[in-house]
């Protein structure tokens, strides 16, 4: 052969394997592929379910990760091998957003499907409680004040705390660092609640204030429960009376003949109180769609008009009955026309 040949045959099997990695990256799987926060999981489940009874489509799979997991897993990649969607209980963060682009997913269409509230709930039959949220900073907090300086937390017993409180010993079931229902529980409760006590407000370094509000305590009266709310369900349920545990207001809603919740700075969590905004811990609620796999994976343009419909995500729909706060009307049909247009996330 001589060295012309060589040289092109060399070209046409380098054009061959650039050609064929497109092509492998965009083979279709023949169902949607969906990751991410327990909180958002059974509603993009029961979407799901009612989607697939067209009969045009197979049922989308759908994982709980948690939504840091489920980001990470998103934001990995353009390709079949990725997952297409990720459910979120908080809005993708600048860094996730930029993890996506550098990877490659760099259009995105945010989807807003309703409002959650977060419950600190316990076994009923017991007291109700009502607890303010610096009380449950102090209960919570790996350092809290003591004679004006911050120590390792002592507090064992609610009424230690709070002499208002029952006495009982504080344990409290939660979901790890990478759920996005702890990263809510952070922001609405522990970094509100820090902020009463003078020895906080004296932290100047932000970092550093940040840090003393948001760090939980590690000694036992904070059990990480994993990212399945249902495993906190069932051992709030099979437990003893006094231990409480913090998930999404749906999972409350749906166990309330075994289940209630903690008023929260007064105000008891129930359906009225999180969609007019006067319960203190409630949070939107997102998925997102990765935009360059639409026309790929069969049935994803299909699915995200099924989910933001009104029969799925408006007043009286079967969301709402699932648990699921509606948004008002108008940013409803806001959210709507984004992801129909397929809009992209712009941070």
């Amino acid at each position: 052969m001589t060295n012309k040949a060589v040289l092109l045959a060399g070209l046409a099997a380098v054009a061959s394997l650039i050609l064929a990695e497109p092509v492998a990256a965009q083979q279709a799987r023949s169902q949607i592929r969906v990751v991410g926060s327990s909180t958002v999981y059974p509603f993009t489940t029961t979407v799901a379910e009612r989607f697939a009874q067209t009969g045009k489509f197979k049922a989308p799979i759908v994982e709980s990760t948690g939504t840091g997991g489920g980001m990470k897993l998103f934001c990995a990649g353009v390709g079949t091998q990725h997952p297409d969607m990720t459910n979120a209980s908080r809005r993708i963060t600048k860094s996730e957003f930029e993890a996506c682009v550098a990877n490659g997913v760099r259009e995105i269409v945010e989807m807003k499907v309703g409002f959650d509230g977060i419950a600190v709930a316990l076994k009923k039959g017991g007291q109700q409680i009502d607890l303010k949220r610096e009380d449950i900073w102090l209960a919570l907090a790996a350092r809290v004040p003591q004679n004006g300086q911050l120590v390792d937390n002592p507090y064992r017993t609610w009424k230690q705390v709070n002499a208002a409180l029952p006495d009982w010993k504080i344990e409290v079931m939660g979901p790890p660092p990478t759920s996005g229902t702890r990263d809510s529980f952070v922001e609405l409760v522990m970094e509100h609640g820090c902020k009463a006590f003078p020895e906080i407000r004296a932290i100047t370094d932000r970092k550093a204030q940040a840090a003393a509000c948001a760090k939980i305590r590690e000694d036992g009266a904070f059990i990480e429960a994993g990212e399945n709310d249902n495993l906190i369900v069932q051992r709030l349920v099979t437990g003893h009376a006094g231990v409480m545990g913090i998930f999404g207001y749906s999972f409350l809603e749906e166990n309330a003949d075994k289940l209630v919740g903690a008023r929260i700075d007064g105000v008891e969590p129930d359906f009225e109180t999180i969609s007019e905004g006067r319960y203190p811990v409630s949070r939107p609620l997102f998925v997102y769609a990765k935009k360059a796999h639409i026309g790929v994976v069969p049935g994803m343009k299909e699915f995200m008009a099924e989910y933001v419909s009104d029969r799925s995500m408006g007043p009286g729909g079967y969301l709402e009955k699932k648990g699921l706060v509606a948004m008002p009307k108008t940013e409803l049909e806001s959210v709507r026309s984004q992801v129909l247009g397929l809009t992209n996330l712009a941070m």
